[in-house]
């Protein structure tokens, strides 16, 4: 394992910091978390046409698509510079980060040409229109449908957890268009206009007070057949790119805590740290080292060519305990003004979504057990 950049990865850390320093935003970005959404999109629709304007609004697209031909560890290294200024992520990583990369691994010349420049000038917003009340982690069970009727597709069913589908221009859904064999197969990727008829929005107030996510309704909606990602009833290929690379572009430790910060509001409180909540704050010292050190190891295995196994689902489970922790503390130390609203209540209250969102707790297990473990897989 290798704590420091290569010669590399130094110059290319040198290249972003250069960037943000001279463009990044001096106001919060941040529309899939902030409490005043309305006012933080116009800035993230802005920030993203500065990123495409200076060629780095999608470091892994190839270079005739509109991005930089980069590769795991340049993406690593973008997303701890963009903590690093204090930059969040914004409503439009879902069509540069996970809708796109399926659409150029599997999408046709026409859906090319018709989407990735608009996703990358923020012309167009996307979300994921996968998971359902019945179907979430275990995206092989939808039960949206989707019949054949001529050149065109109809399409009924409910999908929910849908990121940012209230200000969505288009939606890629995962439905079932074969029902009668195993459930990864059968499935089939649609592009769907999420301003056709039959389609209805409905957003979902979370305990933060934001209201991000959706349940998207799907009335007998009628899809061109052109509209087909990848090939009829392969669609799990399709759904495998996408959460493949959005498992990338959620990040790591340096997205979702910082121990600086944290520290910060530790000595801000010092009056209330008692011998439990040194114990507690050391603890949580040790899980944040740890986690960075694995961060490292992944870094150090993909530079050198290596392709990691378990290592995210292993930081994945890590850094939700480290999240909900630090919220646990942070309420602690408060004391009777944790009742108030912040920043240390926002994390607090969306901290239980680290075990959801991107993969929950039980999948990641299981993908230990599996590969790291060699435990018996789940049944097809």
């Amino acid at each position: 394992m290798d704590l420091n950049d290569s010669p590399n990865e130094a110059a290319f850390r040198a290249e972003v910091r250069a960037f943000l320093e001279a463009h990044g935003p001096t106001e919060d970005v941040s529309s899939f978390s902030s409490p005043d959404e309305d006012a933080v999109v116009p800035r993230a629709d802005a920030w993203q046409r500065t990123m495409h304007a200076h060629g780095w609004a999608a470091l892994a697209w190839p270079k005739e698509f509109g991005g930089r031909g980069a590769g795991p560890v340049e993406q690593i290294i973008w997303n701890q510079e963009l903590a690093r200024h204090a930059v969040g992520m914004t409503h439009h990583v879902v069509g540069v980060a996970m809708v796109g990369p399926a659409l150029l691994y599997h999408g046709t010349s026409a859906q090319k040409a018709q989407h990735l420049e608009r996703i990358l000038n923020a012309d167009d917003i996307w979300c994921e229109l996968f998971s359902e009340p019945g179907f979430g982690s275990d995206l092989a069970g939808v039960q949206t449908r989707a019949e054949r009727d001529g050149d065109e597709w109809v399409v009924t069913g409910q999908k929910v957890w849908s990121s940012g589908a209230h200000r969505s221009d288009y939606g890629l859904a995962l439905c079932r268009t074969d029902p009668a064999v195993a459930k990864h197969a059968g499935l089939t990727a649609f592009v769907i206009d999420m301003r056709a008829p039959g389609v209805e929005c409905r957003p979902l107030r979370q305990m933060t007070g934001n209201a991000h996510f959706n349940e998207v309704f799907l009335s007998e909606v009628r899809v061109p057949h052109d509209a087909v990602v990848g090939e009829v009833d392969r669609g799990w290929e399709v759904a495998r790119t996408v959460l493949m690379h959005e498992r990338m572009a959620l990040g790591g430790i340096e997205t979702a805590f910082d121990w600086g910060d944290f520290a910060a509001f530790v000595a801000a409180h010092a009056d209330r740290v008692d011998d439990i909540a040194r114990q507690d704050i050391a603890q949580l010292y040790v899980w944040a080292r740890s986690l960075e050190f694995l961060n490292a190891r992944v870094i150090t295995k993909l530079g050198r060519g290596d392709v990691p196994t378990a290592e995210s689902s292993i930081m994945k489970l890590a850094l939700a305990r480290l999240v909900i922790e630090q919220g646990r503390i942070q309420m602690r130390l408060l004391g009777a003004a944790g009742l108030g609203s912040g920043d240390a209540q926002l994390r607090f209250l969306s901290s239980p979504a680290m075990k959801i969102g991107g993969g929950t707790d039980e999948i990641q297990r299981n993908i230990i057990g599996e590969r790291v473990l060699g435990l018996p897989r789940d049944p097809g």
